[in-house]
């Protein structure tokens, strides 16, 4: 008669699979070099402009030497060659740039975010990357609701760059870095010193944040509170442009899912001919009410001044219209050539408020048409990459991945805020074109090919396998 046996027959129960302490310090530093990108000008605030350009060297050096420490895979063909020209002919500019002083550490300020955008997109992988820019962004908000707090209910006085409580109130308010406004009615700044770059963050981050709980994250309920969070920091800003961001950011998203709805390759044709008359009927709207628009929103029709500084750099793009008069993002006060040239509340401009004046400006025709091929190259791809449903073989029903929307809504964002900003040139929205652009031509599928594969495990949990061949198919 058989007995029951009392041993097993199945394999040693063992330990679950963990990311290696190394892997985790590696993304911590990713998190940090996205922070330093995210706040902005918040440390030039807080420690100075020597102390803030020798970090930004020192994590550029530190993320040079861990990527040739970590040697991740990369196909080096497939690098965002768009805006390696532009930084390429940026950098020839230095050869007749009326200002070459500003134009040699501006354009090294530009190379160090491009290496950084590189290396965090080559050393992560797509889920990892939506997450370290979660986490950055949880900090620049959170950083930014408490320093709010902390002014207005301790400090309850407005305060200056370096932490400097004034002893006489300033002539114009734009000199504060905190006004202490967050129990009052009037616009926050948070870490950044100006309304507009938080309320882009908030923005930024409530797209993030939107794919993260789509996404099917851990700690989803915490997911709903910091989208509160930045929804009610956004509020307070009162940016006139990011709100019309949202906009164009919503309907991109829209036509993004119904894209996606789509059975056969010509059903798609139809929602593309309706959404650019819808396009172009509310652009046409758009300008033609703008005087009603910014008035609803507080803002003159004229973008609070900005068309008298639009004025005074085309006057200048005028003098040099092909090459330019040398690369300068952001313009340095300092320089004598910017210094009292445009003053705006008494304070010395150091941008267009247009990315495509501020580049005619700086590299001429040229650049225009560099730049041009930059964002008409990275939209393509970032398009095709949220509605083609993922395939590298037969099968053509795989889901689509909430993350793969991230590229073309941040395009979205940045192309409307560079029509008033010129922030899309430098910092976090230059470091996002040429990441996430990166990203997609090594990774054209989450979770798919040599360098999604080679961080085999994400908070315990196995990506499937995939042939290391599949992510260089498309």
């Amino acid at each position: 008669m058989a007995v029951p046996s009392k041993h097993s027959v199945a394999a040693a129960p063992t330990a679950p699979v963990r990311e290696k302490t190394a892997h985790l310090l590696l993304r911590a530093w990713c998190i940090f070099v996205l922070f330093l990108a995210l706040s902005g000008v918040a440390w030039v605030n807080a420690i100075g402009t020597v102390a803030t350009g020798a970090l930004t060297i020192a994590s550029g050096i530190v993320s040079v030497v861990l990527w040739l420490v970590v040697r991740p895979p990369v196909q080096w063909r497939r690098l965002p060659w768009f805006p390696v020209a532009y930084m390429v002919w940026a950098g020839l500019s230095i050869a007749w740039s009326h200002w070459p002083g500003t134009s040699a550490i501006t354009w090294a300020l530009l190379v160090i975010t491009s290496l950084q955008g590189l290396f965090v997109a080559a050393v992560l992988t797509w889920r990892e990357l939506v997450r370290a820019i979660a986490s950055a962004l949880k900090w620049c908000l959170g950083l930014s609701l408490l320093f709010e707090f902390i002014v207005a209910a301790f400090i309850r006085s407005p305060l200056l760059p370096g932490f400097v409580i004034p002893e006489n109130p300033a002539a114009d308010p734009i000199v504060y870095w905190c006004r202490g406004n967050l129990f009052n009615d009037g616009r926050i700044q948070g870490i950044y010193g100006s309304a507009n770059p938080l309320a882009a963050a908030c923005l930024l981050a409530i797209i993030v944040f939107a794919i993260r709980f789509a996404s099917r994250a851990p700690r989803r309920s915490l997911l709903i509170v910091w989208i509160a969070v930045a929804a009610f920091l956004m509020y307070r800003a009162s940016s006139a442009t990011i709100y019309l961001a949202a906009v164009g950011v919503l309907v991109v998203l829209a036509t993004v899912l119904l894209m996606r709805t789509a059975q056969r390759p010509g059903a798609r044709t139809k929602w593309y001919v309706l959404f650019a008359v819808v396009g172009l009927g509310g652009a046409l709207t758009a300008w033609l009410l703008r005087g009603r628009i910014f008035a609803a929103l507080g803002r003159s029709a004229d973008l609070t001044g900005r068309e008298t500084i639009w004025q005074s750099v085309l006057d200048r793009t005028a003098q040099h219209p092909v090459v330019g008069n040398g690369f300068a993002t952001p313009w340095i006060p300092t320089d004598p050539h910017f210094d009292g040239w445009i003053i705006d509340h008494g304070q010395t401009v150091m941008q267009a408020h247009n990315m495509w004046i501020d580049v005619s400006m700086q590299l001429g025709v040229v650049g225009v048409v560099l730049l041009a091929l930059l964002y008409l190259a990275y939209i393509w791809r970032s398009w095709f990459f949220a509605v083609d449903r993922p395939r590298w073989d037969l099968h053509a029903d795989r889901p689509y991945s909430p993350l793969t929307l991230l590229p073309t809504l941040v395009g979205a964002l940045l192309l409307v805020q560079g029509l008033a900003e010129s922030e899309p040139l430098l910092l976090w929205g230059w470091m996002a074109v040429v990441m996430l652009a990166f990203k997609i031509k090594q990774s054209p599928h989450v979770g798919v090919g040599r360098i999604e594969q080679r961080v085999a495990i994400e908070r315990g949990e196995l990506i499937d396998a995939a042939p290391p061949e599949a992510g260089a198919q498309r």
